[in-house]
């Protein structure tokens, strides 16, 4: 039997209208805490996104003997331990649904004197964690689990660690920031070559750390991340933006419906994050960006959308990297453009919290979308005709296996059917973007709880 507390409705709405405040970005959170725990005097971190999954990584911070104060709701103040200050813990390490904060940690401990157990909830105990230790493995680092490469896992660091010069097979930032951390101490230049450029907000915050790090493209046009070990990080404050993943939900959203106008100020505009802004203006999305300045080592700007006439089109292949974490939300866009979106070298998606290729389709299919899905890309044909009438089948239930991306995706889909739709699986939605139920329907939107069972 369901259960109805952990279930969220959606309703058509008649529009979106506002200026909105995002949460402050995941990634650069997780990584803020853990780099300035290992720094040396007292970091303050303001807009600290208060979430589930960052609050693991908090608590296992303090877990290692890091004393982390949090001064105002989204401000903590943390007094790093220095480079090889961290403390065995006394119990595993319980990250939840943490995968950013377990992969890195796990190359964090690498390059230290002591053992930790990293354990965490069903959908990260299902997620693979061998393309971290395998890497880790090859530095000298003893890696233990149960055979599965899966959690539990348990790393026995060693304050000297293999500098290694690892290809990585995929673009991955979780993998490059396990290893370039793991490197930290290692005797020698340690570095990742990625077939492309991933996320770069460890390298950012390593050099806003005082660490230097090299960066280069190869010949083939991969991607050259290297640290040389027996450095030392220094405290500096840290500003988090607002999230743009976070932020795409309000701006597909805003593009879908008719008659919606929002301001998104202080959104996160690295480069390797905005291949998602990319898409839906080439999709003809209405998507105005200004007020472009640096915070904290991070491009930001105040994004402006409004209703649009989306259209199909074929994203690039190497895109994927930028926007990994915002196709769920794309495949809605899709649904509501006119003709066909293909979505290529994305078999990375089958790999998140849940398989997000097989589950995206399966719910598209019950709104009435087309869509083809092969191992490794999708192609969503768009419900729009060339008259601008679109219809999208409401009145169904759809589970999102637990995946707070696609519990989002759906919500906001419903904004546009003809019957409401019910997500199953939506209590993760606040370990990555709290509150977003009560900042959506503040600007417009008719998201509801489900009570009975």
């Amino acid at each position: 039997m369901i259960n109805r507390t952990d279930s969220l409705s959606s309703e058509a709405i008649s529009g979106l209208q506002g200026t909105c405040f995002v949460v402050g970005d995941k990634s650069i959170s997780h990584r803020s805490l853990m780099f300035s725990s290992i720094a040396e005097g007292t970091t303050r971190i303001s807009g600290l996104l208060q979430s589930t999954d960052v609050h693991s990584t908090l608590n296992a911070m303090r877990d290692l003997g890091v004393r982390i104060s949090i001064v105002e709701d989204d401000v903590v103040e943390v007094i790093g331990v220095g480079m090889h200050g961290l403390q065995e813990p006394a119990r595993p390490l319980y990250l939840g649904n943490a995968g950013t904060g377990v992969r890195l940690l796990m190359g964090m401990i690498a390059g230290q004197n002591i053992t930790a157990t990293f354990t965490g909830d069903e959908s990260l105990s299902s997620r693979p964690m061998r393309r971290i230790t395998e890497p880790l493995s090859q530095m000298g680092i003893q890696v233990s689990d149960n055979g599965d490469g899966l959690l539990p896992v348990t790393v026995t660091g060693r304050t000297n660690p293999l500098p290694i010069r690892y290809n990585s097979p995929v673009a991955s930032a979780q993998i490059k920031s396990a290893i370039l951390l793991a490197g930290l101490n290692a005797r020698g230049v340690t570095s990742v070559i990625e077939p492309a450029k991933s996320r770069d907000h460890t390298e950012r915050m390593l050099q806003h750390f005082g660490v230097e790090v090299y960066t280069q493209t190869n010949l083939y046009g991969g991607y050259i991340a290297s640290v040389t070990g027996g450095v030392t990080l220094q405290a500096n404050d840290v500003i988090v933006p607002r999230d743009p993943s976070s932020a795409a939900f309000l701006i597909v959203a805003g593009l879908i419906t008719k008659n919606s106008h929002l301001l998104l100020p202080t959104i996160g505009m690295s480069p390797e994050r905005i291949g998602l802004i990319t898409t839906l203006r080439e999709m003809g999305g209405r998507i105005e960006i200004s007020n472009q300045r640096e915070v904290g080592g991070e491009q930001v700007a105040d994004i402006k959308v409004s209703s649009s006439q989306l259209k199909g089109i074929v994203i690039p292949s190497d895109r994927a990297p930028s926007m990994i974490d915002e196709y769920p939300i794309l495949c809605i866009a899709a649904a509501m453009a006119t003709g066909p979106t293909l979505m290529k070298n994305i078999g990375e998606l089958r790999h998140k919290e849940a398989d997000r290729i097989a589950i995206m389709a399966k719910g598209l299919r019950l709104a009435g979308i087309t869509v083809d899905e092969t191992e490794t890309s999708m192609r969503v044909y768009g419900a729009k005709t060339a008259k601008g009438d679109s219809y999208i089948k409401g009145g169904f239930n759809i589970s999102s296996e637990h995946d707070h991306r696609i519990a989002m995706s759906f919500l906001t889909l419903g904004f546009v059917s003809s019957d409401r739709i019910i997500v199953d699986g939506v209590s993760t939605i606040e370990t990555s973007f709290p509150g977003f139920v009560e900042l959506m329907n503040k600007h417009g939107a008719r998201i509801s709880t489900i009570n009975s069972a």
